[in-house]
């Protein structure tokens, strides 16, 4: 028994008339007839009483016909969940991140394009993240580090200098910026080991001659901002984490050098799926946007710089 078979039985029995039947499906006589004939010959049953040019449901017709009408509108709901979701008008997006700073940012502009998508974030860190989306319970991922995993595939997002932020007690609190020399033996609050922020101070203050003095791990950010504000010690955050608080100071590293790459992660046998490449692309949009927009700042300084020096040339020359 195949769908096409229950659709000609079910268009016949609608129509009482083959000839009706075939022009509603757009089927050739023959063929819709042929169609009921196997369906009725496969199963050793009759279907309907041909009277002349009149059909009647058998028995068995009339019993099949409200199994038929389910089984098509069933099929029928089948085509337009697999159509929505293929053109993302319904369907479930999974995302994993280990924080919300950057994934919220990508989840807000894709809801605006496809409003009538789910969306979930699964937060944790980096190696539950990456096993989360090996694992299909997730359909994407944002990291704030690098895996060369061929399981996976990275696409660079955004990167971000990491600063300090210490109590408004400590000497740092009144000033700007200091030199990264400065963090020589200071007592450091840090995540865990593995933690894509530390791993990227560490490497800076090692290149620098720096010795690192980590007074405390500590598993969460919450806690970590927590400790800090009780001055029990200097902490290190991505820029784009750190929340302003009356007990906290951000200080920045002269010239930036400690910084902090995001990454987004689909798997690799994944990369062409309809639903996972929505993401990437408005990912993309929105990192195109973000230089876009850098470049028109360069654009507007170049040209205002050029005014104010033509308009100097004309102050000399009058």
């Amino acid at each position: 028994m195949t769908s096409a078979q229950l659709r000609a039985f079910l268009a016949v029995a609608r129509h009482r008339s083959f000839t009706a039947a075939a022009q509603t499906l757009g089927l050739s006589q023959p063929t819709l007839t042929s169609q009921v004939q196997a369906l009725e010959r496969q199963n050793n049953v009759e279907l309907f009483h041909r009277r002349g040019r009149r059909l009647e449901l058998t028995d068995i017709g009339q019993k099949l016909m409200p199994i038929a009408q389910k089984m098509s509108e069933l099929e029928l709901d089948a085509h337009s969940l697999l159509y929505n979701a293929g053109v993302l008008n319904a369907g479930h997006l999974k995302v994993g991140a280990v924080g919300p700073f950057h994934v919220i940012e990508i989840v807000e502009a894709y809801r605006q394009r496809y409003p009538h998508m789910e969306l979930s974030i699964r937060l944790g860190n980096s190696a539950q993240t990456l096993a989360d989306l090996e694992n299909y319970l997730t359909d994407v991922a944002v990291l704030a580090s690098f895996s060369d995993d061929p399981r996976f595939v990275a696409l660079p997002y955004a990167s971000h200098a990491v600063v300090l932020f210490v109590h408004i007690g400590h000497p740092f609190a009144q000033r700007e910026a200091i030199r990264v020399e400065e963090l020589n033996q200071q007592p450091m609050l840090m995540r865990e080991r593995g933690s894509s922020t530390r791993l990227a101070l560490e490497r800076v203050l090692k290149q620098a001659g720096v010795t690192l003095k980590v007074a405390m791990e500590i598993g969460s950010r919450e806690a970590l901002r927590e400790a800090v504000a009780r001055g029990l010690g200097l902490g290190v955050v991505s820029e784009a984490e750190f929340i302003a608080d009356p007990r906290l100071r951000r200080v920045r590293i002269e010239g930036d050098p400690v910084t902090t790459q995001t990454y987004i992660y689909s798997l690799a046998e994944r990369r062409d799926s309809r639903l996972v490449n929505s993401f990437l692309a408005q990912a993309v949009e929105l990192v195109e946007g973000r230089h876009h927009n850098q470049s028109q700042v360069w654009v507007n300084k170049k040209t205002r710089s050029s005014r104010e020096e033509r308009a100097c040339i004309n102050k000399k020359d009058t």
